[in-house]
């Protein structure tokens, strides 16, 4: 099993729509939100590419948000695999 944890840009929470969206990939086997970090636990992880879309809503205006970062590692092995931070994406 394969974890993907998305740390949220201070401000923000994961919109309700984002989680169903998710759940509905057969790749991803649950999800979990606690406090500021969102887990997607993945069945497993291959040679293809993936890519997870997460829609937050802004709670609390923030000025000067900081970048948050996502970590992909194994369940069994959680060394992790440390990924570049993001920064929020207007739409």
């Amino acid at each position: 099993m394969v974890i993907v944890e998305v740390s949220l840009l201070s401000g923000f929470v994961l919109a309700p729509g984002s989680r169903i969206l998710l759940e509905r990939r057969t790749i991803v086997k649950k999800i979990e939100v606690k406090a500021s970090v969102v887990y997607i636990y993945l069945e497993k992880l291959n040679d293809e590419s993936q890519t997870f879309i997460l829609q937050l809503e802004q709670v609390i205006p923030m000025k000067n948000l900081k970048p948050a970062t996502i970590k992909v590692y194994d369940y069994y092995q959680p060394g992790g695999l440390q990924i570049p931070s993001y920064s929020g994406v207007r739409s």
